[in-house]
């Protein structure tokens, strides 16, 4: 999962916003130190913005653009974001018992602070979810 970030350079400062996320403003000394805090200040709204309820915004595939790049969203809190998404109107106590767990340990997959699972548990909530868990590296 990734967000375009929009990189323009102004009396040698480099400004970074997300057209998606309108939130999400930082800034770098150079374009490494720019993209270096894109990740960092658009994975922390991420995950503030989780905790508040909010909903994820849809990603605009900028690729090619020019001053675009794409900042990958961290995979925690992506699964976070995930999960919630997959389990749609189905309470957390409703997945936990389709899993076999405590609805304390369904509820921290599901916060990106505290989001940690193996890969068999993410196999168990594909199968609960009707889902097949897909894993792979860029």
């Amino acid at each position: 999962m990734e967000y375009f970030a929009r990189i323009r350079k102004v009396k040698g400062e480099h400004f970074v916003y997300f057209p998606d996320m309108p939130n999400v403003l930082t800034y770098g000394f150079t374009h490494e130190h720019a993209l270096e805090m894109a990740e960092e200040a658009l994975n922390a709204v991420l995950e503030v913005d989780f905790a508040r309820g909010f909903v994820l915004p849809s990603a605009t595939n900028y690729a090619g653009k020019r001053a675009y790049f794409p900042i990958s969203v961290l995979p925690h809190i992506a699964l976070a974001y995930e999960l919630k998404a997959l389990r749609k109107k189905e309470t957390q106590v409703g997945i936990a018992k389709k899993l076999g767990i405590s609805y304390q340990a369904y509820q921290k997959l599901e916060n990106p602070r505290k989001c940690n699972p193996t890969v068999k548990t993410l196999e168990k909530i594909g199968v609960a979810l009707g889902k097949r868990l897909v894993v792979g590296f860029r």
